[in-house]
């Protein structure tokens, strides 16, 4: 297997603090010195939260502004993927960096359960963030937290709210959502290829423990990865991650050890039909 790995870092996500782990970046700054390690480590995309001054998750479109103008600054080609979750923001708040035009934004389906929420995305929300993403160039991708997610990016395929062919990303491991397993992992392999085609390029990513797992199961599947504190602040059981750096590095020697190089921003890029970098 030679096909090139992508490695995605999730710098920060909405949860993770300093209390949790110091290394966990916050401010601008903090996020673009740690991206530009991970990207230097290997990553090349950067899926991007904000905080605001009191380190809670926000959609501030300024501050999203700021985080992917360092970030290109000091990440030369490093696709920028920002997150519209509800976590940071409701309604079509949630959107509101869109105009941005960044490379990439997530995009969420369907609704489903969370430790201690429902994570809602109503259809019209949906929507409208896809039809934003369209309006701005921004490559969606798609979070799988369910299988019907996977039929529901179909669907908007098939209506023409996802233009080409989707990207999609299984979240296993969220507390009262999809638990890491195997079998279900392989069926969705198996689904986005009958569904969007054999070439069709897909990602992993496992939460907390699961994170080196789905790594290597995306790397031995022929998939694309993605680690970073926003999902998992620990080495191992022992040992909290010093970086999101050391993260990335340890993917990357997953990706070696299942025989396939870690695709360069530019091939990243070409693997996910996304403009070349300016």
């Amino acid at each position: 297997m030679t096909n090139p790995a992508i490695i995605c870092v999730a710098i920060t996500g909405s949860v993770p603090t300093k209390a949790d782990n110091p290394a966990v970046p916050v401010t601008i700054a903090e996020q673009v010195e740690s991206t530009h390690a991970a990207f230097e480590a290997g990553a090349s995309i950067a899926h991007c939260h904000v905080r605001d001054d009191e380190g809670k998750p926000t959609s501030d479109p300024e501050r999203f502004a700021k985080l992917k103008e360092g970030i290109e600054a000091h990440c030369p080609g490093m696709i920028v993927q920002l997150s519209t979750g509800g976590r940071s923001g409701a309604g079509r708040d949630r959107g509101g960096m869109l105009p941005l035009a960044p490379d990439m934004a997530s995009l969420s389906v369907g609704s489903n359960n969370f430790p201690t929420r429902v994570y809602e995305n109503d259809p019209a929300l949906v929507q409208w963030l896809a039809s934003e993403m369209r309006k701005y160039g921004v490559k969606p991708e798609i979070e799988a937290f369910d299988l019907s997610h996977i039929f529901q990016a179909k669907l908007m395929q098939e209506r023409g709210e996802l233009e080409g062919t989707p990207y999609v990303q299984f979240v296993m491991g969220v507390k009262n959502a999809m638990p890491v397993d195997r079998r279900v992992f392989d069926f969705y392999v198996e689904t986005v290829h009958r569904l969007f085609g054999e070439d069709a390029p897909w990602c992993a990513a496992g939460i907390g423990r699961h994170q080196a797992d789905l790594n290597e199961w995306a790397a031995e599947a022929g998939g694309h990865l993605r680690t970073g504190l926003e999902d998992n602040i620990r080495l191992d059981r022992d040992t909290l991650a010093p970086s999101n750096a050391a993260l990335v590095k340890r993917a990357v020697d997953i990706v070696e050890k299942a025989g396939r190089s870690v695709a360069s921003p530019a091939e990243a890029r070409e693997i996910l039909g996304l403009r070349s970098a300016a």
